[in-house]
């Protein structure tokens, strides 16, 4: 009788041991980060000045980027996947919907990460942070 409940115990520890490591391996793909990957592009300077679509003034020498769906105020990673360079921008402005581009980053974001002269670039981008933005009133 003592032994069969030991063997009992045993086979419950073990099963319990097994629904603790599947949960942890299904919970680091839960907490894992997206990444998205496409080719970005930047703004030229000449658009310095022009209102975004968030209502902020858009600066050529800011951190910021356009994106297709991500809310204003994400901050993302984005990698350079030409030269390992990574830089943190903030969403500010919305690219349509038919661009073949993931992101449309800043002058000087693309002075960071080394691509003034490429132009196109595959990145790699990972959403970090969102701050809110509020809209101007004229």
């Amino acid at each position: 009788m003592v032994k069969e409940k030991s063997k009992q115990n045993t086979k419950i520890g073990i099963l319990n041991k097994i629904i603790v490591l599947i949960s942890l391996i299904s919970l680091s793909f839960i907490l894992t980060t997206p990444e998205y990957k496409g080719l970005a592009t930047y703004y030229g300077q000449h658009w310095t000045g022009r209102l975004t679509s968030s209502g902020e003034r858009f600066h050529a020498d800011s951190l910021t980027a356009a994106h297709k769906y991500f809310k204003f105020g994400t901050v993302l990673k984005v990698l350079n996947h030409h030269n390992d360079s990574v830089c943190y921008v903030k969403v500010n402005d919305r690219l349509p919907k038919s661009s073949k581009f993931i992101i449309d980053l800043s002058y000087g974001t693309a002075k960071k990460l080394n691509f003034l002269k490429r132009g196109v670039i595959n990145v790699t981008l990972i959403p970090v942070d969102t701050v809110e933005i509020k809209k101007y009133k004229k």
